[in-house]
């Protein structure tokens, strides 16, 4: 009877198998503007929405109709990103909120619920690089970048997750990296947190399955954004750095659609696969050969140590985001919110 009862399980995984492929090949015709769900009146909060990315996709939830809350450490970049929501002719609320302390985010997350409501849809946008050598970076910026890049995941999710769970109702959104999926020289604690918030958002999201909830989660792995101060001198071959604009609208259209996955641009999903079928070396050599430095700028810095970078907090904080909340890439990136994604 055992060995019947494997047997069965057997069969029905490969028929579930070929039954999810073939819905999975149908949606993949069914134009996407279809699949898209409206989020007008929801509650959005995304983290480091002072500048950057985040700001992009504050301007453009605000514009599909959503009510979007901002969290940065950057009290004068929350302000400029509230100012243009609203000048743009959406609601957004502003708040002064440390994702590395668990006790502040709790704290901001029940004001949250108590002055505007409940939170449908959390952006984990938040995130910071050393762009250092593992040995050269000091210990407090590695415990930092763990604690932006995904410990925060831990806290806003475990902060907003009860009343989406309350409702049957809500969406989580990582916004991990590439960074998240291979491993690169000078990146090595921006990696090891890529790959952990990637590691959060799939198990959370197999919990959440498992216990029959209707909450969705997605993942982005975008490669190199130009343009937000984290990343606009690395050297890149072959393969362009993205502008933040299409990184923002990828993001949105991937909430919307309830993609679980999001590998910016698509295409790289098929050298991601190499990496596990081809032999180490050559996959060590593509990776090398695609990115000569993640992070030239601190090529004059390696044989600094942590007594010899000892800043306070801000100082740091300022130092990992290479100055990206500065007013001039603030009206870079603040920049147009593209014809597609006008209100539904």
């Amino acid at each position: 009877m055992t060995f019947l009862r494997s047997v069965g399980e057997v069969i029905g995984f490969l028929l579930l198998s070929i039954f999810a492929i073939l819905k999975g090949m149908i949606k993949s015709f069914i134009p996407k503007k279809y699949k898209m769900k409206s989020i007008d009146g929801e509650i959005a909060l995304v983290t480091g929405g002072g500048g950057g990315l985040g700001r992009l996709l504050s301007l453009r939830l605000a514009d599909l109709g959503a009510i979007v809350i901002v969290w940065d450490i950057n009290e004068i970049g929350i302000e400029e990103t509230v100012k243009l929501v609203r000048a743009a002719g959406g609601t957004c609320y502003g708040y002064v909120c440390d994702l590395c302390d668990r006790t502040d985010i709790y704290k901001k997350a029940k004001i949250i619920q108590e002055e505007i409501g409940k939170v449908t849809i959390l952006i984990n946008n938040a995130g910071i690089v050393t762009g250092m050598k593992f040995l050269d970076t000091p210990d407090k910026l590695i415990i930092r970048t763990m604690d932006v890049n995904v410990m925060s995941h831990f806290w806003t999710v475990k902060a907003f997750l009860p009343l989406m769970l309350e409702n049957n109702k809500g969406h989580i959104v990582s916004v991990a990296s590439l960074a998240g999926q291979c491993g690169v020289p000078k990146l090595v604690d921006y990696c090891a947190s890529k790959f952990a918030a990637m590691g959060f958002d799939e198990a959370l999201r197999m919990e959440l399955e498992y216990e029959g909830y209707n909450i969705n989660t997605t993942v982005v792995c975008p490669y190199f954004i130009r343009s937000t101060g984290m990343f606009d001198d690395v050297k890149s071959r072959y393969i362009p750095t993205l502008s933040p604009n299409a990184v923002a609208d990828r993001i949105i259209t991937a909430m919307r659609c309830n993609e679980k996955y999001a590998i910016i641009p698509g295409y790289l999903q098929i050298l991601l696969s190499l990496k596990w079928i081809f032999p180490w070396a050559c996959s060590a050599m593509l990776l090398r050969g695609l990115v000569k430095d993640a992070s030239p700028s601190h090529e004059s810095n390696e044989s600094c140590n942590e007594s010899a970078t000892a800043t306070t907090v801000e100082e740091e904080y300022a130092i990992s985001l290479k100055d990206q909340n500065s007013a001039a890439i603030h009206q870079q990136l603040a920049r147009r919110i593209s014809s597609s994604e006008r209100k539904p």
